[in-house]
C-alpha cells in the first residue's frame, strides 16, 4: 500500500494512525497516539510515587478519569494534585491492597463517581533486600502479603467488575526478578515470579470474558526503591554499563507500556510478559572473558569487517 510513497509520506501516514488502524482526526496537536482512555475510569495502586504515580498521571493526560491509590493519603493527594493541575481528573483512594474489605470500598467509591472501572495498574509493591540467610519471617510475610496477596486482590477485585461489564484491561507490575534470580533478593524474586504466573492463568480465565490481562516487566529504574536497594556506585558500574541503551530506566517508560497495554490497540494482547528493561534481559548483564556485551561496552571496539 505505501511502497512507492516516500519515507516522509510514510512517516506522516503513521503520525495520523491510532493504534487501532483509524485516522486520528481528532488528536491534539503534538500527540501520536490516541489509547482510547478517555472518560473511562483505570484505577492505579501504589499511585502515590514512582511507577504507580507515573503511570496515573499519564493515564489522566490520556483522558481517564483516574483513581490515585496508595496507602499513603499525603502521597495520594499530591498526585491528584498534579493530575488537576494539568486539566485532568482523578480522586484520591486511601486504602490497604492487603485489606480486601477496603480494596472493594474503594472500588466502590471509584465506581460512584466515574462509572464502570476499565482499567487497573496493579503498581503496589514494596521491597526488603537481604540474604536469604537472614530473612525473617516479617519481611517475608510484608513482601509476599503487598506484592502477591494484594496484587492478586487487586486484580481478582477488579476483575470480577470487569466481568460483569464485559470488557477491561489490567497490567500488573513484575520485575526482571522475575525473570532470573539475584542475590538479597530471595523474597521479592519469589513474589514477582509469582505474579507473573498468576497473570497468566487471569488472562487463560477472562480472555474470553472480555478481560485482558499481562504483565509488564521493568527493568532498573531509577526510583526510591532502587535507590534504597542498591549502592548507588552498583548502579552506575553494574547496572547502567549493561543495559544496552545505557541508562536507568525512568517510571514514564513503564507507564509508556502500561497505557498501551490498556488502549484499544492491544485487544489482541493478552496474557504477555512485557520486560521494558532498556534490553538488559536480553543477556541477562552475562560477561565474556570479562568484558561487557553491552552495546555501552562494545562502542570503543572496531565494528568487524567483511573479508
Amino acid at each position: 500500500m505505501y511502497r512507492n510513497r516516500s519515507r516522509m509520506e510514510c512517516t506522516q501516514v503513521a503520525a495520523e494512525l491510532t493504534g487501532n488502524g483509524c485516522r486520528n482526526e481528532g488528536r491534539t496537536e503534538g500527540r501520536q497516539i490516541d489509547y482510547g482512555l478517555k472518560n473511562l475510569a483505570v484505577l492505579v495502586t501504589g499511585a502515590g510515587s514512582n511507577l504507580g504515580r507515573s503511570s496515573a498521571v499519564m493515564a489522566a493526560a490520556e483522558g481517564a478519569r483516574v483513581g490515585v491509590a496508595d496507602v499513603n493519603r499525603q502521597a495520594a493527594e499530591e498526585t491528584v494534585a498534579m493530575i488537576e493541575a494539568a486539566g485532568g481528573t482523578a480522586m484520591s483512594l486511601v486504602f490497604d491492597v492487603t485489606d480486601e474489605a477496603q480494596t472493594e470500598a474503594a472500588l466502590d467509591m471509584l465506581e460512584a463517581a466515574y462509572g464502570p472501572l476499565y482499567g487497573l495498574v496493579a503498581c503496589a509493591g514494596l521491597s526488603r533486600p537481604a540474604m536469604a540467610l537472614d530473612m525473617t519471617e516479617e519481611m517475608w510475610s510484608a513482601v509476599i502479603d503487598v506484592n502477591l496477596t494484594g496484587a492478586f486482590q487487586s486484580c481478582q477485585s477488579a476483575g470480577r467488575r470487569m466481568i460483569r461489564a464485559g470488557r477491561g484491561s489490567i497490567v500488573t507490575i513484575g520485575s526482571t526478578a522475575a525473570l532470573a534470580g539475584h542475590a538479597r533478593g530471595a523474597v521479592y524474586c519469589a513474589s514477582k515470579h509469582a505474579v507473573v504466573g498468576f497473570t497468566r492463568v487471569l488472562a487463560t480465565e477472562w480472555g474470553a470474558l472480555g478481560v485482558r490481562v499481562n504483565c509488564v516487566v521493568p527493568g532498573p529504574i531509577d526510583s526510591v526503591m532502587l535507590r534504597k536497594s542498591m549502592p548507588a556506585d552498583y548502579l552506575d558500574a553494574v547496572l547502567v554499563d549493561r543495559t544496552p541503551v545505557n541508562r536507568l530506566g525512568q517510571p514514564e517508560d513503564i507507564a509508556g507500556a502500561a497505557m498501551f497495554l490498556l488502549s484499544s490497540g492491544a485487544t489482541y494482547v493478552n496474557g504477555i510478559t512485557m520486560p521494558v528493561d532498556g534490553g538488559l534481559t536480553t543477556g541477562f548483564m552475562n560477561r565474556w572473558n570479562g568484558r561487557d556485551l553491552s552495546s555501552n561496552a562494545s562502542r570503543p571496539f572496531a565494528a568487524p569487517t567483511e573479508s
